[in-house]
């Protein structure tokens, strides 16, 4: 069993458990997934009397299983990467341990939770929970992500940046 569990899952396993979380949620307790929302949680609990109007008045205490939830990602990610694989990895690249590199790494993390927030979600979200939730929002969201995939790919062959 070990060795199975050591190897990438395909997507035909992988896929369908990632799915069956989002009824489960939904039906067991009511709670919707999402992990781009951590950071309001996170905010408002280190800041509960300053910053932000939207976060002076929120409850992060509602949402403290999706914070449990982001760390166990954490965990889980480390876990996995070191010690349930063939081919352990750096938890960083080492082009990382540099100062260019260091901010590169900030800049992108903060890019990418700003424009989560910014479009209420990310791809995965709008994907996988707001389409399960039959959100119009979401829809438009997962065809324009698909619309963006696609250009981008069709631009990369189309410029000869073939694979690395």
């Amino acid at each position: 069993m070990l060795p199975s569990v050591l190897q990438p899952w395909p997507w035909y396993v992988s896929g369908p458990l990632i799915g069956l979380t989002i009824p489960l949620l939904l039906l067991i307790g009511g709670k919707n997934l999402g992990i781009s929302s951590s950071f309001r949680h996170i905010c408002a609990a280190l800041l509960p009397k300053s910053g932000p109007a939207y976060l002076k008045g929120y409850d992060w205490r509602k949402e403290s299983w999706n914070l449990f939830f982001a760390a166990g990602l954490v965990v889980g990610g480390f876990v996995a990467t070191r010690f349930l694989t063939a081919n352990p990895t750096p938890l960083l690249p080492p082009e990382i341990h540099t100062l260019p590199g260091a901010l590169r790494l900030i800049a992108g993390g903060f890019l990418i939770g700003f424009g989560t927030r910014y479009a209420a979600g990310c791809t995965s979200g709008h994907s996988i929970m707001g389409l399960s939730n039959l959100q119009k929002a979401s829809l438009a969201a997962t065809l324009a992500f698909f619309a963006g995939g696609l250009t981008a790919a069709g631009l990369h062959t189309l410029l000869g940046l073939g694979g690395r």
